[in-house]
């Protein structure tokens, strides 16, 4: 079971939706392994029971990395793939961009483009939520402890530079990089250097990554529209534009996305042939941790 919902009013500058899952109940994953396509935002992930989470360099890495029971995702604009083998039951944020800085005390560009285990940013206090969050037996009630346990560490923190605000809530109209950058005031490399620590990605690949995400938003509601359309309806100027970036993003030809029939339009199964001899994957990582 998958819970996912808008955070209390007072954390929702800083976090965008909050989720949960319940491995009691669920189907079998179609694949040992998944592709999570980029959102352009950074996200929270804490394992409450399973194997540790473990990532692959590429879809047909034998070995995984496992950083442990609680991970920092930093924005990114790639595809990353990880182990799904095993049922678990896991937690976790999507948080808007700007709120690296307030939440977690460092800035987003430090943690773009990889996952960091959150022990290193909260210390030996993530054991402890992990064993608080375990308690309740509902994810309704799991979710109200995880924002409770976000918003405590509000009150230290600072907010997002104005500038970089205005530039967010614009980018949400337009991709127009050069033209939102004047509207601050500020000049165009120091504005570039603010936004870059703050939401991880640079304004112009930000706005590519949403314009992808319009895209998977476009194709999740209608499976059915010819991609051409759906490329003119989220922005890109032609197929081939649309074809480049959707192979940046998603390390997959438009095609091959379709092809998989994602449930999730980020998660997309890697269906790889087994062979005779070769341990699971989890086996795998558990002897690479």
């Amino acid at each position: 079971m998958l819970l996912v919902r808008t955070p209390r009013p007072s954390l929702r500058p800083f976090v965008r939706t909050v989720w949960a899952t319940d491995a009691a109940g669920t189907t079998p994953p179609a694949a040992d392994r998944e592709t999570v396509l980029p959102t352009g935002t950074m996200h929270l992930a804490i394992r409450l029971s399973g194997p540790p989470f473990a990532f692959f360099d590429q879809p047909g890495a034998r070995i995984g990395r496992a950083l442990g029971y609680a991970v920092v995702g930093g924005a990114r604009a790639g595809p990353y793939w990880r182990d799904v083998s095993g049922p678990s039951s896991s937690l976790g944020a999507q948080l808007q961009p700007g709120a690296c800085r307030p939440l977690l005390a460092v800035l987003a560009d430090e943690l773009a483009g990889r996952h960091t285990p959150l022990e290193s940013l909260w210390g030996r206090t993530v054991d402890e939520m992990r064993d608080r969050l375990r308690e309740p037996e509902s994810l309704q009630a799991k979710l109200d402890l995880f924002e409770s346990i976000l918003a405590d560490r509000l009150p230290r923190v600072h907010g997002l530079h104005p500038a970089v605000a205005q530039a967010l809530e614009s980018f949400t109209r337009t991709d127009a990089v050069r033209e939102v950058v004047r509207l601050t005031g500020y000049s165009h490399r120091g504005f570039i250097r603010r936004f870059h620590e703050a939401v991880g990605l640079t304004p112009k690949l930000y706005c590519r990554v949403q314009r992808f995400q319009r895209l998977l938003a476009r194709i999740a509601a209608d499976p059915d529209v010819p991609w051409a359309e759906s490329a003119l309806d989220a922005g890109y100027c032609d197929q081939q534009h649309l074809n480049r970036e959707f192979r940046m993003f998603a390390g997959l030809t438009p095609g091959e996305y379709r092809a998989s029939s994602p449930t999730r339009p980020h998660h997309v199964p890697v269906r790889r042939p087994r062979r005779q001899g070769v341990n699971s994957v989890q086996d795998r990582v558990r002897r690479s941790w």
